[in-house]
Protein backbone atom coordinates (compact mmCIF):
# COMPACT_ATOMS: atom_id res chain seq x y z
CA UNK A 1 0.00 0.00 0.00
CA UNK A 2 1.27 3.45 -0.95
CA UNK A 3 -0.09 5.95 1.55
CA UNK A 4 0.10 9.75 1.46
CA UNK A 5 -0.91 11.63 4.60
CA UNK A 6 -1.28 15.38 5.13
CA UNK A 7 1.14 16.14 2.31
CA UNK A 8 2.07 19.79 1.78
CA UNK A 9 4.58 21.28 -0.62
CA UNK A 10 5.46 24.97 -0.85
CA UNK A 11 7.33 26.70 -3.67
CA UNK A 12 8.52 30.23 -2.87
CA UNK A 13 5.64 30.91 -0.47
CA UNK A 14 3.08 29.36 -2.85
CA UNK A 15 1.42 26.08 -1.88
CA UNK A 16 1.83 23.56 -4.68
CA UNK A 17 0.17 20.77 -2.65
CA UNK A 18 -2.20 21.28 0.25
CA UNK A 19 -3.21 18.59 2.77
CA UNK A 20 -3.16 15.75 0.26
CA UNK A 21 -4.39 12.41 1.61
CA UNK A 22 -4.45 9.43 -0.75
CA UNK A 23 -4.03 5.67 -0.57
CA UNK A 24 -3.10 3.46 -3.53
CA UNK A 25 -3.41 -0.30 -3.22
CA UNK A 26 -1.81 -3.06 -5.27
CA UNK A 27 -3.41 -3.84 -8.62
CA UNK A 28 -5.03 -0.45 -9.29
CA UNK A 29 -4.92 1.56 -12.52
CA UNK A 30 -5.44 5.17 -11.47
CA UNK A 31 -5.86 8.25 -13.62
CA UNK A 32 -4.56 11.48 -12.08
CA UNK A 33 -6.25 14.48 -13.66
CA UNK A 34 -5.91 18.23 -13.34
CA UNK A 35 -5.13 21.34 -15.32
CA UNK A 36 -1.55 22.47 -15.99
CA UNK A 37 0.03 23.51 -12.71
CA UNK A 38 -2.52 21.66 -10.60
CA UNK A 39 0.19 19.67 -8.79
CA UNK A 40 0.20 16.30 -10.58
CA UNK A 41 3.92 16.20 -11.35
CA UNK A 42 4.81 17.68 -7.98
CA UNK A 43 2.82 14.93 -6.25
CA UNK A 44 4.67 12.21 -8.16
CA UNK A 45 8.06 13.79 -7.45
CA UNK A 46 7.23 13.98 -3.75
CA UNK A 47 6.43 10.26 -3.78
CA UNK A 48 9.82 9.61 -5.37
CA UNK A 49 11.61 11.82 -2.85
CA UNK A 50 12.72 14.29 -5.53
CA UNK A 51 11.05 17.18 -3.67
CA UNK A 52 11.06 18.05 -0.01
CA UNK A 53 7.66 18.22 1.68
CA UNK A 54 5.85 18.09 4.98
CA UNK A 55 3.55 15.22 5.83
CA UNK A 56 4.16 11.51 5.38
CA UNK A 57 4.49 9.11 2.46
CA UNK A 58 4.88 5.42 3.26
CA UNK A 59 5.13 2.17 1.34
CA UNK A 60 3.58 -0.73 3.28
CA UNK A 61 4.01 1.31 6.44
CA UNK A 62 7.68 2.14 5.85
CA UNK A 63 9.18 5.46 4.71
CA UNK A 64 10.44 5.44 1.13
CA UNK A 65 14.24 5.16 1.19
CA UNK A 66 17.00 3.58 -0.89
CA UNK A 67 15.98 0.24 0.58
CA UNK A 68 12.55 0.18 -1.09
CA UNK A 69 12.63 2.88 -3.80
CA UNK A 70 13.13 0.16 -6.44
CA UNK A 71 9.49 -0.81 -5.83
CA UNK A 72 8.50 2.45 -7.52
CA UNK A 73 9.29 3.34 -11.13
CA UNK A 74 8.74 6.60 -12.99
CA UNK A 75 8.11 7.43 -16.64
CA UNK A 76 8.35 11.14 -17.32
CA UNK A 77 8.26 13.21 -20.50
CA UNK A 78 11.22 15.08 -18.98
CA UNK A 79 13.15 11.80 -19.51
CA UNK A 80 15.32 10.04 -16.99
CA UNK A 81 17.43 7.82 -19.24
CA UNK A 82 21.06 8.28 -20.36
CA UNK A 83 20.89 10.02 -23.76
CA UNK A 84 24.27 8.77 -24.99
CA UNK A 85 23.49 5.10 -24.33
CA UNK A 86 21.58 2.70 -26.57
CA UNK A 87 18.50 0.76 -25.43
CA UNK A 88 20.70 -2.33 -25.15
CA UNK A 89 23.06 -0.48 -22.81
CA UNK A 90 20.07 0.55 -20.67
CA UNK A 91 18.89 -3.05 -20.56
CA UNK A 92 22.29 -4.17 -19.23
CA UNK A 93 22.36 -1.34 -16.67
CA UNK A 94 18.84 -2.04 -15.41
CA UNK A 95 19.46 -5.81 -15.18
CA UNK A 96 22.46 -5.09 -12.98
CA UNK A 97 20.65 -2.68 -10.64
CA UNK A 98 17.08 -4.06 -10.55
CA UNK A 99 16.91 -7.77 -9.71
CA UNK A 100 13.30 -8.07 -10.91
CA UNK A 101 13.93 -6.47 -14.30
CA UNK A 102 11.85 -8.29 -16.96
CA UNK A 103 13.86 -9.18 -20.07
CA UNK A 104 10.84 -10.76 -21.72
CA UNK A 105 8.66 -7.68 -21.24
CA UNK A 106 11.47 -5.37 -22.36
CA UNK A 107 12.09 -7.23 -25.61
CA UNK A 108 8.37 -7.58 -26.32
CA UNK A 109 7.66 -3.87 -25.82
CA UNK A 110 10.69 -2.87 -27.90
CA UNK A 111 9.29 -4.99 -30.74
CA UNK A 112 5.79 -3.57 -30.23
CA UNK A 113 7.01 0.02 -30.57
CA UNK A 114 9.47 -0.89 -33.33
CA UNK A 115 12.43 0.68 -31.50
CA UNK A 116 16.02 -0.21 -32.44
CA UNK A 117 17.82 -2.11 -29.70
CA UNK A 118 21.46 -1.45 -30.63
CA UNK A 119 23.73 1.09 -32.31
CA UNK A 120 21.46 4.16 -31.98
CA UNK A 121 21.83 6.26 -28.79
CA UNK A 122 18.66 7.60 -27.20
CA UNK A 123 19.57 11.19 -28.13
CA UNK A 124 18.95 10.30 -31.81
CA UNK A 125 15.37 9.10 -31.13
CA UNK A 126 12.33 11.24 -31.91
CA UNK A 127 10.36 12.75 -29.01
CA UNK A 128 7.69 10.09 -29.35
CA UNK A 129 10.25 7.29 -29.40
CA UNK A 130 12.00 8.70 -26.33
CA UNK A 131 8.71 8.75 -24.45
CA UNK A 132 7.95 5.20 -25.57
CA UNK A 133 11.32 4.03 -24.29
CA UNK A 134 10.83 5.87 -21.00
CA UNK A 135 7.57 3.94 -20.51
CA UNK A 136 9.26 0.66 -21.42
CA UNK A 137 11.92 1.14 -18.74
CA UNK A 138 9.30 1.99 -16.11
CA UNK A 139 7.26 -1.11 -16.97
CA UNK A 140 10.24 -3.47 -17.03
CA UNK A 141 12.01 -2.36 -13.84
CA UNK A 142 10.01 -4.82 -11.75
CA UNK A 143 8.35 -2.15 -9.61
CA UNK A 144 5.06 -2.61 -7.77
CA UNK A 145 4.00 1.02 -8.33
CA UNK A 146 4.52 2.53 -11.78
CA UNK A 147 4.14 6.30 -12.01
CA UNK A 148 3.59 7.79 -15.48
CA UNK A 149 3.62 11.55 -16.03
CA UNK A 150 2.16 12.48 -19.44
CA UNK A 151 3.87 9.47 -21.02
CA UNK A 152 2.15 9.66 -24.41
CA UNK A 153 3.37 13.06 -25.60
CA UNK A 154 4.50 12.89 -29.21
CA UNK A 155 2.60 9.65 -29.93
CA UNK A 156 -0.25 9.36 -32.39
CA UNK A 157 -3.76 8.22 -31.48
CA UNK A 158 -3.37 4.70 -32.87
CA UNK A 159 -0.11 4.09 -31.02
CA UNK A 160 -1.74 5.24 -27.79
CA UNK A 161 -4.88 3.12 -28.23
CA UNK A 162 -2.83 0.00 -28.99
CA UNK A 163 -0.57 0.68 -26.04
CA UNK A 164 -3.51 0.81 -23.60
CA UNK A 165 -4.55 -2.64 -24.82
CA UNK A 166 -1.03 -4.03 -24.52
CA UNK A 167 -0.62 -2.55 -21.05
CA UNK A 168 -3.82 -4.17 -19.82
CA UNK A 169 -2.56 -7.48 -21.19
CA UNK A 170 0.88 -7.43 -19.57
CA UNK A 171 0.22 -5.99 -16.12
CA UNK A 172 0.47 -8.48 -13.25
CA UNK A 173 -2.33 -8.48 -10.62
CA UNK A 174 -0.07 -6.80 -8.04
CA UNK A 175 1.18 -3.98 -10.26
CA UNK A 176 -0.31 -0.52 -9.78
CA UNK A 177 -0.20 2.20 -12.44
CA UNK A 178 -0.73 5.86 -11.54
CA UNK A 179 -1.15 7.77 -14.79
CA UNK A 180 -1.10 11.56 -15.02
CA UNK A 181 -2.63 12.68 -18.31
CA UNK A 182 -4.88 15.25 -19.98
CA UNK A 183 -6.34 12.56 -22.28
CA UNK A 184 -9.37 11.99 -20.07
CA UNK A 185 -11.79 10.60 -22.64
CA UNK A 186 -9.10 8.40 -24.18
CA UNK A 187 -8.22 6.60 -20.94
CA UNK A 188 -11.75 6.43 -19.52
CA UNK A 189 -12.17 2.77 -20.49
CA UNK A 190 -8.71 1.85 -19.28
CA UNK A 191 -8.50 3.18 -15.71
CA UNK A 192 -10.33 1.79 -12.69
CA UNK A 193 -10.16 4.93 -10.59
CA UNK A 194 -9.92 8.67 -11.19
CA UNK A 195 -8.29 11.19 -8.84
CA UNK A 196 -8.80 14.92 -9.52
CA UNK A 197 -6.42 17.58 -8.29
CA UNK A 198 -7.03 21.34 -8.47
CA UNK A 199 -4.71 24.04 -7.19
CA UNK A 200 -2.82 21.47 -5.14
CA UNK A 201 -5.89 19.96 -3.47
CA UNK A 202 -7.64 16.65 -4.09
CA UNK A 203 -11.13 17.59 -5.28
CA UNK A 204 -12.36 14.24 -6.54
CA UNK A 205 -11.69 10.52 -6.10
CA UNK A 206 -14.03 8.02 -7.76
CA UNK A 207 -13.89 4.44 -9.01
CA UNK A 208 -15.13 3.25 -12.39
CA UNK A 209 -17.78 1.15 -10.62
CA UNK A 210 -19.07 4.22 -8.77
CA UNK A 211 -19.32 6.11 -12.04
CA UNK A 212 -21.23 3.23 -13.63
CA UNK A 213 -23.68 3.19 -10.74
CA UNK A 214 -24.23 6.94 -11.02
CA UNK A 215 -24.75 6.76 -14.77
CA UNK A 216 -22.09 9.43 -15.38
CA UNK A 217 -19.22 9.28 -17.81
CA UNK A 218 -15.73 10.13 -16.61
CA UNK A 219 -15.70 13.28 -18.74
CA UNK A 220 -19.03 14.42 -17.27
CA UNK A 221 -17.77 13.74 -13.74
CA UNK A 222 -14.57 15.70 -14.33
CA UNK A 223 -16.48 18.65 -15.79
CA UNK A 224 -18.89 18.62 -12.86
CA UNK A 225 -16.08 18.38 -10.31
CA UNK A 226 -14.21 21.30 -11.83
CA UNK A 227 -17.36 23.37 -12.32
CA UNK A 228 -16.89 23.54 -16.07
CA UNK A 229 -19.28 25.98 -17.77
CA UNK A 230 -20.55 25.03 -21.21
CA UNK A 231 -20.95 28.69 -22.16
CA UNK A 232 -17.30 29.45 -21.46
CA UNK A 233 -16.34 29.79 -25.14
CA UNK A 234 -19.33 31.90 -26.14
CA UNK A 235 -18.74 34.25 -23.20
CA UNK A 236 -15.07 34.61 -24.13
CA UNK A 237 -15.94 35.36 -27.74
CA UNK A 238 -18.44 37.96 -26.64
CA UNK A 239 -15.74 39.62 -24.55
CA UNK A 240 -13.17 39.51 -27.36
CA UNK A 241 -15.16 40.28 -30.50
CA UNK A 242 -18.62 41.26 -29.25
CA UNK A 243 -18.35 45.00 -29.64
CA UNK A 244 -16.29 44.88 -32.85
CA UNK A 245 -18.66 42.36 -34.39
CA UNK A 246 -21.77 44.47 -33.85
Amino acid sequence: MLKIENLNKIYLCKKALSDVNLTFTRGEIVGLFGENGAGKTTLMKCILGLHGYTGQITLDGEPITRKNIDRISFATSEHSFFPNLTPWDHRCFYKEHFPHFSDKRFEGLMRFFGLPMRFKPLRSFSTGQKNQFEVILALCQGADYILMDEPFAGNDLFNREDFYKVLLGILEPGETVILSTHLIEEVSGFIGRAVMIHEGKIVGDVTADELDESGKSLVAYVKETYGYRSDRVSRALDDIVGEDGE
